[in-house]
């Protein structure tokens, strides 16, 4: 697999589709449209891995401009700190997890319990390559509404490989949630509608990657920055909060 995505370029793919649909000898039937739809499908990862990867080749993202409204999104903090950091997250993303294991610790310690920023937490799960991420970005607002939102994101972030409904359920037993009323919650798909608007969002800015970040001056409606995508090392972080904080 890893030679293949090496050796094809993302631009090649509708090549490969051709040449699945065309091995089929010519005495045989031809391949069905759910083989079809899998093929497509299959390519449609590859080439997100593909873009993924050609991103890392080429170095860290410059960053953009980004307004966003944060209204209801939860926060850590203090609400009136000058400067706000907003993450994109996949809780099955093993980047991500890099970033709570690596680098959340000390932004907390150093910025956040400080007073110095606020810190908000959006969703932007990659259903294509994480098919447990949604459902765990459901359950952390579910989890929110017994007020253990942060708990559970904190041991989701940490463990992006126990994401399954008994896993959750175990995370919820473990923090002492209702845990019936957690698992109607999760299960009703309440929060669905706020997740994708999440993704929506995160797509409208440019985010086309996870964990991605907003960080900049706190407005009333949100925040007024720019948008840093990738797991960046915390020296990245404090440099912009530094600089943030010289204006």
């Amino acid at each position: 697999m890893k030679r293949f995505f090496r050796a094809t370029s993302a631009a090649a793919l509708p090549l490969v589709l051709a040449a699945a649909l065309g091995a089929q000898p010519q005495n045989e039937p031809g391949i069905t449209r759910q083989q079809a739809d899998q093929i497509l499908n299959e390519l449609r990862q590859i080439r997100q891995l593909l873009e993924k990867q050609n991103r890392a080749d080429a170095g860290p993202a410059k960053p953009g401009p980004a307004k966003l409204d944060l209204h209801s999104v939860p926060m850590l903090g203090s609400k009136d700190a000058p400067i706000t950091i907003v993450e994109f997250t996949d809780y099955q993303c093993p980047f991500c997890q890099r970033f709570h294991k690596t680098v959340f610790g000390d932004l907390k310690k150093n910025y956040i319990d400080t007073g110095k920023v606020r810190f908000y937490s959006r969703d932007l799960p990659l259903d294509s390559l994480h098919p447990n991420a949604s459902r765990a970005a459901e359950a952390a607002r579910c989890a929110g509404d017994q007020g253990q939102y942060w708990k559970i994101r904190e041991i989701m972030s940490d463990n992006p490989d126990k994401l399954d409904m008994d896993s959750i359920v175990a995370d919820a037993q473990q923090l002492k949630l209702d845990v019936p009323a957690f698992r109607t919650c999760v299960q009703s798909e309440k929060y669905k509608n706020e997740v994708q608007s999440d993704v929506l969002e995160a797509m409208k800015i440019g985010a086309d990657g996870t964990p991605a970040f907003v960080i900049g001056k706190s407005t009333v409606e949100g925040v007024d920055g720019e948008l840093l995508v990738g797991a960046q090392p915390y020296p990245v972080f404090e440099m912009r909060l530094k600089a943030l904080e010289g204006k």
